[in-house]
Order: C-alpha cells, then sequence, then structure tokens
C-alpha cells in the first residue's frame, strides 16, 4: 500500500471527526496541556524586567514548543515502526486511524463553528446575553458593544480563527506532519496567552513574533480562497489595515465576501464602505468559512500529497 496517501487521508480523517464528535475530553485535549503548560508562568513572567522577560519567555516557548514537536514525533513514528503501514492494507487503515485521530484535536473548526452561532442565538435572546457569550471568544470588553458590534466582533473571531485553529495547522500538517501541527499549535496557543501589550510586552514578545511567522502563509492562503479572484486586489488593500501582519487577510476576506464592515474602534476598520452586521451575517459567514475550509482542505491534501511523491507515483 502507497504510504504518500496516508498524509492526505489523515487529514479528511481528522476533519470528518471533528465533524461528528467535535473536541476530546480536556484530560486527552494536547491544546489543553499546552495551555496548562504557558498558564503556570502567568504570574511570573510579567512582572520580570523587560530584558530577563524577553529571555526566560523565549526560553520558556522553545522548552514547551521542543516538548510538543518530540511528543508528536514519538507518536508519529510509533506509528510508522510499530504499525508498519506499507505491508498491508489492513496496516495502513490502522495508521490511517491512528494518524487521523492524533491530528483531530490539532484542529477545531466545529468548535469554532457553533460557539460564534452561540453569539447570534444569545443576541435573540438579549443583547446582554450576546455580550456574555461573545466575551467567551474575545479578550476586549465587550459591555459597552451594540448588537452590531457583537456580530461583527463575532465575523472577525470566526475568519481570523479559521486560519489559526484549522487551516494553518492543516497546511503545518502537511508540510511536517504531525510535529508541524503541533509546533503550530503550541505557537498560537503561545500568542493566544501570552502575545499582548501592556505587562506581557517582553515576556510574549517571541511567541508573537514566531505566531506571526508561521502564520504568514496560512493566512494569506485562507483569506485568498475565500474570496473571488476579482476581489484579490481589494483583499490585498484590506489585509494591510490591521496591525497584524496576518489577521487582516481572512478578516478582510470575510468583510468583502459578506459586503460588511468589520473593525476595532480606534484600531481598523475594513470594507468601510459596507453595510452594519445585521441579523443572519453571522451564519452567512459560517457558510463562507465552510467553503473557504473545503477548497483549502482539498489543496492542502494535494500539498501533502506531491510533498510525499504521490503526483508522481
Amino acid at each position: 500500500m502507497n504510504t504518500v496517501w496516508l498524509f492526505p487521508a489523515a487529514m479528511a480523517l481528522a476533519l470528518l471527526v471533528d465533524q461528528l464528535l467535535g473536541e476530546p475530553p480536556l484530560w486527552a485535549h494536547p491544546v489543553v496541556a499546552m495551555g496548562r503548560y504557558l498558564g503556570a508562568f502567568k504570574r511570573w513572567l510579567p512582572g520580570l524586567a523587560a530584558a530577563p522577560a524577553f529571555v526566560w519567555g523565549g526560553l520558556l516557548w522553545l522548552l514547551g514548543a521542543s516538548v510538543s514537536v518530540l511528543v508528536a514525533l514519538l507518536a508519529e513514528q510509533l506509528i510508522w515502526q510499530g504499525i508498519r503501514p506499507w505491508q498491508s492494507s489492513l496496516r495502513w487503515g490502522m495508521a490511517l486511524v491512528f494518524m487521523g485521530l492524533l491530528l483531530k484535536p490539532l484542529l477545531a473548526w466545529r468548535m469554532l463553528r457553533e460557539e460564534v452561532m452561540a453569539v447570534e442565538h444569545a443576541l435573540q435572546t438579549s443583547l446582554e446575553a450576546g455580550r456574555e457569550r461573545l466575551s467567551r471568544l474575545v479578550s476586549r470588553d465587550t459591555r459597552p458593544l451594540s448588537a452590531a458590534q457583537v456580530r461583527e466582533a463575532g465575523i472577525e473571531t470566526l475568519a481570523e480563527n479559521l486560519n489559526d485553529s484549522v487551516v494553518a495547522p492543516l497546511f503545518w500538517f502537511a508540510i511536517a506532519g504531525l510535529p508541524g501541527a503541533a509546533l503550530y499549535r503550541f505557537a498560537n496557543t503561545a500568542d493566544a496567552m501570552w502575545g499582548y501589550r501592556g505587562p506581557w510586552e517582553w515576556a510574549g514578545k517571541c511567541a508573537a513574533r514566531l505566531d506571526d511567522l508561521l502564520s504568514w502563509i496560512p493566512a494569506r492562503l485562507t483569506g485568498l480562497l475565500m474570496t473571488p479572484p476579482a476581489q484579490w486586489p481589494a483583499l490585498w488593500r484590506q489585509s494591510g489595515l490591521t496591525p497584524s501582519p496576518n489577521g487582516g487577510w481572512p478578516m478582510g476576506a470575510m468583510a468583502l465576501r459578506l459586503d460588511r464592515r468589520l473593525g476595532k474602534p480606534g484600531v481598523y476598520l475594513l470594507h468601510a464602505e459596507g453595510g452594519e452586521p445585521a441579523v443572519g451575517d453571522i451564519a452567512r459567514a459560517v457558510t463562507v468559512a465552510r467553503q473557504g475550509l473545503a477548497l483549502a482542505a482539498l489543496l492542502l491534501m494535494g500539498l501533502a500529497l506531491g510533498l510525499r511523491g504521490g503526483l508522481a507515483w
């Protein structure tokens, strides 16, 4: 059995398991473990002076990333050496199941979709309920937001995290297997927990910059696949309006596709001539994201196959 097909098949299986079963229990979730490691330093690191905070932040990031990659590498090697998928179709199928199940916790499309849709459902109850539900997804103060701004923030969260939680892990899996996906998820989790200004300015500097680096290609891929080619010049212009070098690509794509303005007051405004987010726009955004993900998954499966010689075979 040709093993080059194992990686694209594992990506398809991981997405299927995600759709059917959602997230594994907390005790078995690698991203939860990453978060616990990073959270162990949240009281100590920000209190350090700039230079030691930068050094310790970088060293602790490197330690966590190394452990994540080594565990993933060990798991992948156990699949290859323990199951030997090239020996028979049965062994190939067994390796596929293990590879797909190990990849699944490193991506989270169903949870992202459901959490964002829950914001719209909460808004149907009351504005206060919508604000409270949104506060589970964003770090900003949601109390002064209007209903349109709550929807706006929900759509932005969906677009940006389509890359962070789904497309980018699949991209790095296609490039480097389970170790690549694990490295990205650790980097993205570290950025989410440490990559802030203020007290975290220096302690989280490495986390923020390394996440920017690892997200650079996937973010652009996500944005381009959510927009028709005719809108690519407009997407290029929108992508440079955010402080993040990557966030403007998926968020700008979503703004253009929905014809809605998206932004954060005093920070950025995307597609300023678009309308105000209204009832139904979050559901529309989920549809756009689903279409973009389908294209990205097919493209990245092809990439995984091509990198391992499958196209020539």
